[in-house]
């Protein structure tokens, strides 16, 4: 057992254990032992004892013997028995059989040693017995104790049972042989903790480490993250400044402030203007990320009458729509309903998601808004419920006839920068951060945002706000930190 490898292919139990001689007081079952040897003694009538290697006492089972007992009232003979006992547990058991060890009484100890893997790790110790040949007490005895009543101590030795030398043989081989099986036993079952405990510990050193790892990790991609967010701040800002130069001027150019222009250099000046305009959406779009990444964009919260929004949203839609081919209908059924938010950000989000339905649908195609209040759903299952008032939610449905956006990606597409087809060859343009800027100025009003088919083509962007909604909070909150690399 001793040569084994773990499981895992990791140390032997030597390795683990040690080389050393297995110390029996270490694994061996002392309670188990004693049931053993109490067996034994129940079913012979012979006393035995169990010492370690080091002579600690492991398991006994015994009885005073009748000629032990007298001996025993008196002082001498206490002493005297006192160290014969020492000296038979000290006495070295020899060979596999062991040896006899005499008693001053005439009585005597079988002294058996107990092995493992061939190494010597205990000893039993059998006795005091009577041996078949005794006839007569040990002259011994009288000169350890004057004051013993000899006639006495004979009348006891003559009672006690005789046992034959090859008896006590076969008995004593029988019961070691038993000793050293539970001796493996116990050993293998203390080797497989030891190593289940090392497998544990190193197991837990490991995940250790590993944290350690994730940690500096984590801690390198928060700063990372905070340097990008705030690289992205600086340079947004420092190009916004010359790029709203650019587009001003571009426009009086187009409007002949500067002198008439050509055919042909209106075109230009028109083709400077929409790419800065392009240029300039992508950089406030940027810059309102990083505001929402950090936590400092802040919500100007009003009560908004959102028929108004909506139609704000269409007199922008409308003009590039008419340009692409694509119809573009609004139907909100006199909607009446006001929330309290930023009319700008939901603006911004509708503005967005409208935008985005006409990029993504062909020429004839078709891009709904459809508006409506709905009974909102109550947070609290108590029974203060019941004397809650009936909220009112409002539902934005925008719905196109494009490509759509197929299941697995409709989760994905919230987040910052992704886009379905993002090869330097795709047909539609973007940066990948209006829906992800949507998403989380919905959610900064209490509302949610999702993604529905729009059979038998298209999608369907389902907005849904809390009408009047209380205690918004004055800033959008950041995005949860990473958990890991």
């Amino acid at each position: 057992m001793s040569g084994e490898t773990h499981p895992s292919g990791g140390p032997t139990a030597a390795e683990v254990v040690g080389h050393e001689a297995p110390r029996l007081e270490d694994f061996v079952d002392r309670e188990g032992l004693g049931e053993l040897l109490a067996s034994f003694h129940t079913l012979f009538g012979i006393g035995v004892r169990v010492y370690s290697a080091e002579g600690a006492l492991l398991g006994a089972a015994a009885s005073e013997l009748p000629l032990c007992r007298f001996v025993n009232e008196l002082s001498g003979g206490r002493a005297a028995c006192g160290q014969t006992v020492s000296a038979a547990r000290a006495a070295d058991p020899g060979a596999s059989d062991g040896h006899v060890h005499p008693c001053f009484t005439g009585l005597a100890y079988r002294i058996v040693p107990l092995e493992y893997e061939g190494r010597r790790v205990g000893r039993v110790v059998f006795g005091p017995f009577a041996p078949a040949e005794l006839r007569q007490l040990s002259p011994a005895l009288a000169r350890t104790e004057p004051r013993l009543d000899l006639v006495e101590a004979e009348a006891l030795l003559a009672r006690e049972p005789r046992v034959k030398p090859e008896a006590l043989a076969r008995i004593a081989k029988h019961l070691v042989t038993t000793l050293e099986l539970v001796v493996f036993a116990s050993h293998k079952a203390y080797v497989t903790s030891k190593l289940h405990l090392h497998s544990v510990r190193e197991g837990y050193r490991e995940l250790e480490e590993k944290t350690r790892r994730l940690e500096q990790a984590l801690v390198r991609l928060r700063d990372l993250d905070r340097l990008k967010s705030n690289f992205l701040a600086t340079v947004s800002h420092e190009l916004r400044t010359p790029l709203t130069s650019i587009i001003g001027y571009s426009e009086m150019l187009g409007e002949g402030l500067a002198g008439p222009l050509t055919a042909e250099q209106a075109d230009f000046v028109r083709t400077i203007n929409a790419k800065g305009g392009q240029l300039l959406a992508l950089i406030t779009g940027l810059l309102d990320l990083t505001k929402m990444e950090s936590g400092t964009m802040t919500l100007r919260q009003a009560n908004v009458r959102f028929a108004a929004v909506l139609e704000d949203v269409m007199t922008t839609i409308t003009p590039v729509a008419k340009k692409k081919g694509v119809e573009v209908v609004l139907a909100h059924d006199d909607l009446d309903c006001e929330i309290k938010g930023d009319s700008e950000r939901l603006r911004q989000v509708f503005v967005n998601l409208v935008d985005n339905a006409v990029k993504f649908t062909p020429a004839s195609g078709k891009v709904r808004v459809d508006a409506r209040v709905v009974a909102g759903e109550l947070d609290d299952d108590g029974p203060a419920v019941l004397f809650a008032p009936v909220t009112k939610t409002l539902e934005v449905r925008v719905s196109d006839t494009g490509i759509g956006v197929a299941p697995r990606e409709r989760e994905r597409v919230f987040d910052a920068f992704y886009q379905v087809d993002s090869s330097s060859t795709r047909e539609y343009g973007g940066t990948g951060l209006g829906l992800s800027i949507v998403k989380r100025i919905v959610e900064a009003h209490g509302g949610t945002v999702r993604i529905e088919s729009n059979e038998p083509n298209g999608s369907v962007f389902v907005v849904r706000i809390p009408s009047r909604a209380n205690a918004l909070p004055s800033k959008v909150p950041p995005p949860p930190a990473p958990v890991g690399p």
